[in-house]
């Protein structure tokens, strides 16, 4: 019998954005629709908390050092190698664990990493979904009575987000693409274990039967194929995909260009480098530009003032040139998920915002950071929904070139039809036991 409106404890962590952002749209699965941070949740032992905090100050100053010049990229790279993910070919057993999984085992083990949190679940045990590795890993070691899911966040993942000991896990998996479900399996996972369900994406973007993705997109194609070239190309194919009263005929809003900087504030300075590039395009109201700087104070600071310095204090105040900051990674993801209803060109590191591509959102790529980015850099060009940026000083000139070829609808269109957006949905029937349903998402899920 299905468990209907099963409920779960949905857990994530406060390190960057990609693992809260994948657990935000499965508020309604958790109970009371909160998430827990298992690295920083009410009443964290000082010693858990100290572990969690270690690990993400390492994280950080790499990824924000990698900036300086010749030493930075050489120390990113000694770092990066600690988390790198193989090449997939030729396929092969890549079960022996690494010795970054031996340690964090070790961690959980010996110092009881995380007991005070699981045996704190365990008071009332529901399904945990957790969108990092290392709880999941903390809820089976510490004999946690109920199922134990966790959510991959990128296109393809490492050895450290497999089990030290696969064969005999009874966590499951819930893989974003096939990709990820091969990768798993050659980590030694059962395939029993793995459901391909998509990554979730936030229901006020997708809406029921996908009605607030095709309006929104219809509005889109108008602002990306200046010229019609794919468009009158394509008309019966959008059409079909979107519905004739969403073919795209007015101009809806104006051209929206949206960059987003990681959860570390790495490359802010692209931000202000692609404004400069535009400004007299912004001046002359041809482009609006929304500058994301997350819950950073001090990215939302650094935007403002260079945004002044360049003469454009005008162009901020009356709103052609926008920044969001949130207060907290709630508040920064509603106002995120809101501007990202009217953006036409989503300019980001590929991050799990590639998956934002289903939303029929085409992305300029800046460059990746970490071998899991380059993975989904690779995801993205192969899907046709994504592009690596050019010389961000001449932005001015190869981004109009672009949209009076047509390519951006082209890639939004591709992003639609090669990506999925029913993963909160998916989950949510794995959750429930709803077997039936789960031959059909493996069928839907085919890249």
């Amino acid at each position: 019998m299905p468990k209907n409106h099963q409920k779960a404890y949905v857990v994530a962590v406060d390190m960057g954005y990609g693992h809260q952002r994948a657990a935000y749209p499965l508020r309604a699965l958790s109970r009371d629709e909160k998430i827990i941070n298992a690295n920083n949740y009410r009443g964290i032992l000082a010693g858990d908390r100290k572990i969690w905090q270690q690990s993400r100050q390492v994280y950080e100053f790499f990824s924000r050092f990698k900036n300086f010049p010749v030493i930075g990229e050489i120390a990113w790279d000694i770092f990066d190698e600690f988390q790198a993910i193989e090449p997939l070919y030729p396929k092969r057993d890549l079960s022996k664990p690494t010795i970054q999984l031996k340690q964090t085992y070790s961690l959980i083990q010996k110092k009881q990493w995380g007991k005070h949190l699981i045996d704190k679940l365990a008071l009332k045990p529901l399904p945990i979904i957790s969108t990092f590795f290392i709880p999941a890993f903390m809820a089976e070691i510490f004999n946690y009575p109920e199922e134990i899911y966790c959510l991959c966040t990128d296109t393809d993942v490492s050895r450290a987000w497999a089990p030290l000991n696969p064969h005999r896990s009874k966590i499951k998996y819930l893989a974003p693409n096939h990709r990820v479900e091969e990768r798993l399996q050659m980590y030694g996972v059962k395939q029993e274990n793995i459901f391909v369900t998509g990554f979730p994406l936030p229901d006020e973007l997708v809406g029921a039967n996908k009605t607030i993705l095709r309006r929104e997109l219809g509005y889109r194609l108008f602002n990306l194929d200046t010229k019609k070239v794919y468009v009158k190309r394509y008309h019966e194919t959008i059409s079909h995909h979107l519905g004739e009263r969403n073919v795209p005929r007015a101009r809806h809003h104006p051209l929206t260009l949206t960059f987003a900087v990681g959860g570390a504030g790495a490359q802010r300075e692209l931000g202000i480098e692609i404004v400069r590039s535009l400004k007299k395009k912004i001046k002359a109201k041809k482009i609006q530009i929304i500058l994301v700087a997350g819950i950073h104070n001090d990215v939302n600071r650094y935007f403002h003032d260079e945004i002044c310095g360049l003469g454009l204090r005008l162009e901020l105040k009356n709103h052609q040139i926008k920044i969001i900051f949130g207060t907290d990674k709630h508040d920064y993801f509603l106002k995120f998920n809101r501007a990202l209803k009217h953006t036409d060109i989503l300019w980001t590191k590929p991050s799990e915002l590639s998956f934002y591509s289903a939303l029929g959102l085409p992305i300029i790529m800046a460059p990746p950071i970490g071998s899991q980015e380059r993975f989904n850099q690779k995801w993205l060009r192969t899907i046709g929904a994504g592009v690596n940026q050019e010389d961000p000083r001449y932005t001015d000139q190869w981004l109009f070139d672009w949209l009076d070829s047509g390519w951006f609808a082209e890639a939004g269109m591709n992003g639609l039809l090669e990506g999925s957006t029913c993963g909160a949905d998916n989950i949510k029937k794995i959750l429930e036991h709803q077997a039936e349903e789960l031959d059909i998402i493996k069928k839907i899920l085919h890249y």
